[in-house]
């Protein structure tokens, strides 16, 4: 038993003793293996330590080299871009130097195209001229005494072209009167003229818009109107009614119906005539009619016709002498106051209505530029023009040929008719006895009798506040009413 606990006491502690002996060894094993870590640790901070020294070096070169890759990136787009900015100056450079290779091309094929059509003279004057512009320095005194010389000549030369176009044409001076005289075979045919009760002479004065004027003078009448077309066909009325013997109220129309459609007709053969006579066919024939119709017509006294005539064959003369297209000159010297052909017709100026009439024609571009530059609306753009404007104040500049006096009483009785026609009702108006009556024809439809009275007042009143005029006008207004039956 004994044994037993003994041997179990000495199981203990021997287990004990080798417990402690193999906490012993275990402790001083760790602390070799502790040692071994730190050891082991150390190297491995240092290795550590090493490669992190070594990574911030590499870091630290490769941040240099990234700088300097950077740098020499830089370096290279402005390079780049520099060369671009070099090569499209390059390339606009290049543009520019083919097209001025282009137009120096062309003038070169121009110059030898223009060479190859002149002379052997003319090339050489080309040549010579192409020398004096790059000599210009060395011939700037020949040149300023060219134009010394010029300028002594040119008053001369302008007077010589003058003096020679205007002796070419020594046409006659007509001027226009206010009056014509009609012959008659005997004094008793102004009875006839005259008529029962004076029946005649009323209706032929009211029927034709003149003044008939039968004085004590033997064996003539006189037709007086500022109307030369007016004057001309009452004048043929007349004439033919006493030439028949016949003369009451319905011959008077009829004969005037006659007369007045032959008047047109003859207007256009007259027309064509002149324009034959001047060979400048083709022309329109509404233009044709006007130049007829510019013989019964007057400015300042002077004939329309017979001056548009004379500025034609004047600016023909000048044109010539100036190197200039004769025939234009021609043409445009007889259109140039062609507008007054429809003055008495139309509103408005005879510049602008001719520009206007040869524009719808198809008339040439120089034509409507000398009938605007003869009044000063436009500058001549040619020599045709410009001789125009010169012929049309030699024209009318001459002693004689115009009446300031005679124009001006033709504009105020042109006006005392335009008074009477702008008032509703009027039918005509015509101013007699040398302005100082205006006769006014009412339509017996739009005014009756009452309003007559009122309708000759405002005529009146108007009169007196638009014109000035000496002494008194009489406003005579009638009223009619005419019918007209066939017995069958």
């Amino acid at each position: 038993m004994y044994q037993l606990i003994g041997g179990f006491l000495i199981l203990n502690i021997g287990i004990l003793i080798g417990w402690l002996i193999a906490r012993a060894f275990n402790k001083s094993k760790f602390k070799e293996y502790e040692l071994e870590a730190k050891s082991k640790a150390d190297i491995i901070k240092n290795e550590a330590d090493k490669i992190l020294q070594d990574a911030k070096s590499e870091a630290k070169e490769l941040e240099l080299k990234t700088q300097q890759l950077h740098i020499i990136a830089e370096d290279k787009e402005q390079t780049l871009e520099r060369k671009a900015r070099e090569y499209n100056q390059k390339e606009r450079r290049l543009e520019e130097l083919i097209k001025e290779k282009e137009l120096a091309l062309k003038s070169m094929t121009e110059a030898l195209a223009h060479t190859a059509s002149m002379t052997k003279d003319e090339a050489k004057k080309e040549l010579f001229k192409k020398y004096e512009i790059e000599i210009e320095a060395e011939l700037a005194q020949i040149s300023r005494k060219k134009i010394k010389i010029a300028k002594e000549n040119i008053e001369k030369q302008a007077n010589y072209m003058l003096a020679t176009a205007v002796t070419r044409y020594a046409g006659e001076f007509a001027g226009e009167r206010l009056i014509n005289t009609i012959t008659l075979p005997t004094d008793e045919h102004k009875g006839r003229i005259i008529g029962k009760e004076g029946r005649n002479i009323k209706a032929l004065e009211q029927l034709l818009g003149v003044d008939i004027v039968i004085d004590d003078t033997p064996g003539v009448i006189l037709v007086s109107n500022f109307n030369l077309y007016r004057r001309a066909i009452a004048t043929e009325v007349i004439k033919r009614l006493v030439d028949d013997g016949r003369i009451h109220l319905a011959r008077i129309e009829e004969t005037h119906e006659k007369v007045q459609k032959e008047f047109e007709n003859k207007i256009y053969e007259e027309g064509e005539k002149i324009i034959v006579d001047l060979g400048l066919f083709p022309m329109h024939e509404e233009l044709i009619k006007l130049i007829g119709r510019l013989k019964y017509r007057a400015s300042y006294g002077q004939n329309a016709l017979a001056h548009s005539l004379e500025v034609a064959r004047i600016s023909k003369s000048l044109a010539a002498e100036m190197g200039g297209n004769e025939k234009l000159a021609l043409r445009a010297g007889l259109l140039h106051d062609i507008g007054k052909s429809l003055t008495q017709d139309f509103d408005g100026n005879h510049v602008d209505l001719g520009a206007d009439v040869c524009r719808k024609y198809n008339e040439h571009p120089t034509v409507i530029n000398a009938i605007y530059a003869h009044h000063g609306h436009e500058e001549p753009d040619s020599i045709e023009a410009a001789a125009v404007c010169t012929a049309d104040v030699l024209s009318a500049a001459r002693p004689g040929a115009r009446r300031e006096v005679l124009e001006s009483f033709t504009k105020r009785v042109k006006n005392l008719e335009k008074i009477a026609l702008s008032f509703n009702g009027v039918i005509q108006a015509y101013a007699i006895n040398a302005g100082r009556e205006i006769r006014v024809f009412i339509d017996a439809n739009k005014v009756n009798d009452d309003e007559l009275t009122l309708l000759t007042h405002k005529i009146a009143k108007q009169i007196e506040d638009e014109m000035q005029f000496p002494g008194e006008i009489k406003v005579n207004a009638i009223r009619q009413s005419q019918a007209i039956e066939f017995a069958k």
